[in-house]
């Protein structure tokens, strides 16, 4: 698996209904044609930043201006690439502002990042073909 984590502007509610909206009849988790699986996380009942590193937090909180109090957490499965489906939900999620974190780069990305192509450390947003090559790593 293969992990998003989104950081919407505005009020967590806000995206809650965004999700119901969009993807009717689910939750926790709702999923995309069962190979997305997407969830609310926090730090105070979940497990957000459990994992993280502490430099890649310290990226995030200078991108968003404050330390994020939850996130939409996408899990990818290996059973597709998954570029297309991440790339449009993300879209969704960040359409009002906020920034997206993956697996790959420690870089908090915005929407116009992703929508434009942009790299950093020679890395896209959720660009895992060129994080193998770069790190010489076998397909998952």
């Amino acid at each position: 698996m293969r992990s998003v984590f989104a950081f919407p502007a505005g009020e967590r509610a806000e995206t809650v209904a965004s999700l119901d909206r969009h993807l009717p009849a689910q939750r926790d988790p709702w999923t995309v044609e069962g190979n997305l699986y997407i969830e609310i996380d926090d730090e105070q009942t979940g497990y957000l930043f459990s994992d993280w590193d502490s430099d890649d937090v310290a990226a995030l909180e200078a991108a968003v201006g404050h330390r994020p109090t939850w996130a939409v957490q996408i899990d990818i499965s290996g059973r597709i690439d998954g570029t297309r489906e991440v790339h449009r939900l993300v879209e969704l999620l960040l359409e009002n502002g906020g920034v997206a974190t993956d697996d790959y780069s420690a870089h908090p990305w915005t929407l116009q990042e992703i929508k434009s192509g942009a790299l950093n450390g020679g890395l896209g947003f959720f660009d895992f073909r060129a994080h193998r090559e770069l790190h010489h790593e076998l397909p998952e």
